[in-house]
């Protein structure tokens, strides 16, 4: 294992998803503000309002759904982040308690999914920004500008997620500086483009429309990284607080992305262009409204929060990858992941005609399986009361078993359930993902054509599914593990 001393001499972390040191976790819950105001402080939160929009609802209704979803999706985060601090382990290897050890690589692969997703997308963006920006410039903006960003933008998420947690750490605190600085000059220089009377104007939308718009930004914010929630606080100290832990989680998750999608709210319902611009290209947008002499600094604080964010999610990733039994050690998992994600950004940039539409689906497709995971998780870290059993999270022969029948059989149920409860409203863009929807008909909920065929219940359904069956039906379980019964 190392040690801070070892990771400031090598410059690399070396634990992987082994148990973290006792004079390794010193870190305390006010450290976890860091990471996450830096991963979200990013301007694309502006762009969220664009997504919002488009369900067809007015402006307050919008700051009512930011607000709610933000809020609520990362104090979900703030819950599993406790397992961190009971278990000085990554998230998915806590996760086992709840799945068993074997059992737990099949939520591990719809979490590797998800984070390499995330990671990519981020990166995505970051590139597409730097063309947009080169080209309002006047300056060299073809094929080979769109070549030396990827492979910019990746190596900077690459490098950082190889050196590991405490450089990491010392990164995420400089740029909530530096991001949050040029973020709050956007908003002096573009606070004129408002207005008011368009606002206000715009109409308002039905019930259904504002539950899934609601998902969408529980699903794209908090419920996005739940899935990682505790790799950052596996190095909280013993007797950190379970309420401060969630307290800063959220504090520092939430923050920012709430007043950046209200203000972009506020641009968006004021310019249908800007509306519409959102969509191909979500960062490029926000820039047209800039003076020229401001675009490289808004640039580089765009790619540094995009890189942010996609520094946590590779270093996860990484580490999920060892969870599900990948023998190599954790700075070649971050750099697997992170030649995925090249290649990733290099199909999305160069090859696929639409952005907004994969993206969507992509979303609500795996965020149903994690959001039935989560709501497994949380049920399972509130009816515990002690710390986890570190040498069993590694041993199937423990008290958490192999394989936990329950837990798996709640997972594919929800699952079911949600899936059949959502629409892939893009079907020309992601036409491989309109196998869902087929509860809806049966259910008198108006078929896939129908006005809740938008609402996205199945996200909501499956994180209720998987907290409910788990709390009842587990408790006797978890009673006999913290007891000392083997599984």
């Amino acid at each position: 294992m190392s040690t801070l001393e070892e990771t400031r001499r090598l410059g690399v972390e070396t634990t992987g998803i082994e148990i973290v040191e006792e004079s390794e976790r010193t870190a305390r819950p006010a450290d976890l503000f860091w990471p996450w105001f830096a991963a979200n402080v990013s301007v694309f939160g502006m762009s969220y309002a664009g997504f919002i929009l488009y369900f067809g609802i007015s402006f307050w209704q919008g700051v009512l759904v930011a607000l709610v979803g933000i809020v609520v999706s990362f104090a979900l985060c703030g819950v599993i982040a406790i397992a961190g601090k009971r278990g000085s382990a990554p998230t998915m290897v806590l996760s086992r308690a709840a799945f068993g050890v074997t059992g737990q690589k099949v939520p591990g692969v719809i979490s590797w999914l998800v984070s390499i997703g995330w990671e990519t997308f981020l990166a995505i963006l970051a590139v597409l920004a730097t063309t947009t920006v080169f080209t309002r410039l006047g300056w060299a903006a073809g094929t080979g500008t769109q070549v030396v960003a990827t492979v910019l933008v990746a190596a900077l998420i690459v490098a950082a997620s190889v050196a590991g947690y405490h450089v990491i750490m010392t990164l995420q605190s400089w740029l909530t500086w530096i991001t949050g600085a040029v973020t709050l000059v956007y908003v002096v220089l573009t606070v004129d483009e408002i207005s008011w009377d368009a606002v206000t104007a715009v109409p308002s939308g039905s019930s259904q429309a504002v539950i899934g718009a609601l998902v969408m930004v529980m699903t794209g914010f908090g419920l996005g990284w739940i899935n990682i929630a505790a790799d950052w606080s596996r190095y909280q100290s013993r007797d950190a607080s379970g309420g401060a832990i969630v307290g800063w989680n959220t504090f520092g998750g939430a923050i920012a992305p709430c007043l950046l999608v209200v203000f972009g709210l506020a641009l968006a319902s004021s310019s249908p262009e800007l509306l519409d611009g959102i969509a191909a290209d979500p960062i490029g947008t926000l820039s047209t409204l800039l003076p020229d002499w401001f675009l490289v600094p808004f640039l580089l604080a765009a790619i540094l929060a995009l890189v942010s964010g996609a520094v946590l999610g590779i270093y996860s990733s990484g580490l999920t990858l060892l969870s599900l039994g990948v023998r190599i050690p954790r700075p070649a998992a971050a750099f697997v992941d992170g030649v995925i994600l090249t290649l990733g950004t290099i199909y999305v940039v160069f090859f696929a005609e639409d952005f907004l539409g994969p993206f969507q689906s992509f979303l609500i497709t795996l965020g149903v399986p994690l959001a039935a995971w989560a709501g497994i998780m949380i049920a399972d870290i509130a009816s515990r009361r002690r710390d986890y059993d570190e040498p069993a999270l590694f041993d199937a022969r423990g008290r958490y078993g192999a394989a936990d029948v329950v837990s798996l059989g709640t997972l594919a149920a929800a699952s079911l359930v949600g899936w059949g409860l959502v629409v892939n409203t893009f079907s020309d863009a992601a036409s491989w993902n309109n196998w869902q929807g087929y509860l809806l008909g049966p259910l008198g909920l108006g078929g896939r054509d129908g006005a809740w065929a938008f609402a996205n219940l199945g996200v909501l359904a499956a994180l209720v599914i998987g907290f409910v069956v788990t709390f009842l039906a587990r408790r006797g379980t978890i009673l006999r593990q913290e007891s000392g019964t083997v599984a």
